[in-house]
């Protein structure tokens, strides 16, 4: 099931943008239409189209990496649920909306869904501009802390980030909370959300990417819930669609 929020005109094709939302049953919980709507109504943002994909029923495997499931097997549909946005929801999006090409494409998500969007997009940043990350779940590891964790090695999309390319035209929007958590693995007074995200910007940062690439957000009374990225969520469309 998808819900699509449309501006009230449309402008003519190849001038609207795309961005595809993670967890999209969590958009009406915050009123997202409302929000779109002030946005639009004050002329702060570009015309957009916004396509909120609500997760299935098997969302702990159909999210994740589909470079590899994590230490206990989680995230194996990941690879699945990869094509059928590719080839299966972008079609259907293109052909009901008589919109075969996008002014750029987006995807973004929250906590799992967050690292499904960044996972996708990464893989597939010939197709897509930007990259919403709210409280991502970049803990992702195929190790577990018990078994000789070692997070230089371990974080799967920290992993693949490393191994990657400079994208230049790529833009990441990173947000983390203050309070997304309590646990801090490496007993550095920073809880492991924070660290997690953090020490992902600084291996972009040696992969070539700049401030002009990365834009990361700490909400200080953030916490890992839809109200906190609601708040957020202004932030991140001001700043990549921003007029």
């Amino acid at each position: 099931m998808i819900d699509c929020y449309l501006p009230r005109h449309i402008p003519r094709q190849g001038e609207i943008s795309l961005l595809l939302f993670n967890d999209g049953q969590d958009l009406p919980k915050i009123a997202f239409d409302i929000l779109l709507d002030g946005l639009f109504s004050a002329n702060l943002v570009q015309p957009l189209l916004c396509v909120g994909i609500h997760c299935g029923p098997d969302r702990i495997n159909e999210y994740g990496t589909a470079y590899s499931p994590d230490y206990k097997g989680r995230g194996a549909k990941a690879g699945l649920y990869t094509k059928f946005v590719m080839d299966e929801l972008l079609p259907f999006i293109r052909a009901t909306y008589h919109t075969p090409s996008f002014k750029d494409k987006s995807f973004a998500g929250f906590s799992l869904g967050a690292l499904s969007a960044l996972d996708i997009a990464w893989n597939h940043a010939n197709e897509f501009y930007r990259v919403g990350v709210f409280s991502g779940s970049l803990w992702w590891r195929r190790k577990a802390y018990e078994d000789g964790y070692d997070e230089e090695r371990d974080r799967l999309m920290h992993l693949q980030v490393q191994q990657g390319d400079l994208y230049p035209w790529l833009r990441l929007f990173i947000q983390c909370g203050a309070l997304d958590e309590v646990a801090d693995r490496n007993k550095n007074g920073i809880i492991d959300s924070i660290d997690d995200a953090q020490d992902l910007v600084h291996i972009l940062k040696a992969r070539g990417y700049t401030d002009e690439h990365i834009h990361f957000l700490l909400l200080p009374d953030g916490r890992h819930d839809i109200e906190s990225w609601g708040k957020a969520l202004p932030v991140f469309l001001q700043w990549g669609w921003g007029k």
